[in-house]
């Protein structure tokens, strides 16, 4: 039972987009939100935004997203793991 709550709990969490808090370039209070990886995508990142600046709506300061790919071994063999690395930063509006 407790592995299967945890199972849970951490697709939970893979669904979410980290946000922290920063200053733009013009000085606005801005978050930085992280939503890489194959569970999340920029639907994500525009969730947590809509969640933080609600009713005021949000200024997108930037975009990135990247491939990324690691090469890593286990018992099988040499195998490959592509990511994607998405990060956006907003500043709620007035």
């Amino acid at each position: 039972m407790m592995k299967i709550f945890l199972g849970l709990a951490l697709l939970a969490l893979a669904g979410c987009a980290t946000v922290k808090e920063t200053y733009a370039p013009d000085g606005r209070k801005s978050y930085t939100l992280n939503c890489s990886g194959a569970a999340r995508g920029w639907d994500k990142c525009e969730a947590a935004a809509g969640e933080i600046c609600q009713i005021k709506g949000y200024d997108v300061i930037s975009r990135n997203e990247a491939d990324t790919s690691a090469i890593g071994a286990n018992r099988s063999g040499i195998l490959g793991i592509k990511n994607q690395e998405r990060s956006m930063m907003v500043a709620c509006k007035n």
